[in-house]
């Protein structure tokens, strides 16, 4: 009656008849090859569990050990490491800005300098011009002071001079 009694609640359970849950039962047993009175599954399950169990244990005991310090460790270095690369990007970007303002500098020098030789270069060249006039002027006045003779009055000689004179103001 009380083997019934379980058989009758297994098969509600199951949702089945007693029969068919005994033919399956058959079935299950002819085809593991499984004894009913071998415990011995139990206690491979309870095995695998306890092994199991000291799995897991194991692995939360690395995780305190290792892995928790590795990734506390690993975070402030890559703050540390943010830190160094803002404090390095803030120390290059205030060198570029100054390398860029010396060699605005550079450049308005250099533009100076520029026009200063320009200048100096149109000067030298006026200067020229000048000294080659003035040559000019002085071989006309000795050619023509020269082609005088004794003869001429003291009143051309100093028509002479003074034409000289004026085209030397001239330059």
């Amino acid at each position: 009656m009380q083997d019934d009694a379980k058989f009758e609640k297994i098969a509600l359970k199951l949702g089945r008849s007693k029969r068919q849950v005994f033919s399956q039962m058959i079935d299950y047993f002819y085809r593991s090859k499984k004894d009913p009175i071998d415990f011995n599954d139990e206690l491979l399950k309870n095995t695998m569990l306890k092994g199991q169990k000291e799995y897991i244990g194991f692995i939360k005991t690395q995780e305190k050990e290792l892995l928790i310090p590795i990734k506390r460790d690993s975070v402030r270095m890559v703050e540390t490491l943010k830190k160094i690369v803002d404090c390095f990007n803030g120390q290059v970007l205030k060198h570029n800005d100054e390398v860029i303002e010396n060699q605005l500098a550079q450049a308005k020098k250099l533009s100076a300098l520029n026009m200063v030789v320009d200048r100096m270069e149109i000067k030298m060249e006026t200067k020229q011009s000048l000294k080659e006039r003035c040559l000019y002027i002085l071989n006309s006045y000795i050619k023509e002071r020269d082609s005088f003779n004794m003869m001429k009055s003291s009143r051309e000689k100093e028509e002479l001079a003074n034409l000289t004179r004026k085209q030397i103001e001239l330059l």
